[in-house]
Parts: C-alpha cells; sequence; structure tokens
C-alpha cells in the first residue's frame, strides 16, 4: 500500500509547458470572445466594474488551475 503523503525531502513532478495547454485552450478562446466580440457589442463596452470582474474570474481560473495541477503532481 503506498502512503499519500510523501517522505521529508522527496522532490516533486515538476510543471512542464505541456501541463499548460488545457489552461491555454479554456483562456484564449474565453479572453477573445468576451473582450473581441461580447462586451464591445454590450452595454458594458468600457473598463468598468463589470469588465475588471471578468478579468478578475479569467484570473482566478487559471490560479485554481495551476494550484490544481501542483497538488496533483505532489501524489
Amino acid at each position: 500500500m503506498h502512503c499519500p503523503v510523501p517522505p521529508p525531502g522527496a522532490r516533486c513532478a515538476r510543471l512542464r509547458a505541456t501541463h499548460f495547454v488545457p489552461l491555454a485552450g479554456f483562456v484564449l478562446p474565453t479572453v477573445i470572445i468576451g473582450y473581441g466580440f461580447v462586451i464591445p457589442r454590450s452595454c458594458i463596452a468600457s473598463v468598468n466594474a463589470l469588465t475588471l470582474g471578468f478579468a478578475t474570474t479569467v484570473l482566478g481560473a487559471c490560479v485554481t488551475y495551476v494550484l490544481g495541477v501542483r497538488g496533483a503532481l505532489r501524489r
């Protein structure tokens, strides 16, 4: 039986560029569609709390993804 807690001094797998391909597949279309098509044609077509909230949501998804991949690589 394998213990999920690594022993002290154990090294974890490193993040590689291939780990970020799914993230780019989410972020790029989201930003292009959101800021390129949807927001400019809506009533919030300027830099305001709603467009900054959209950017913050995308950034939060990126941080969550990276932390999740790092956590999975530790096991």
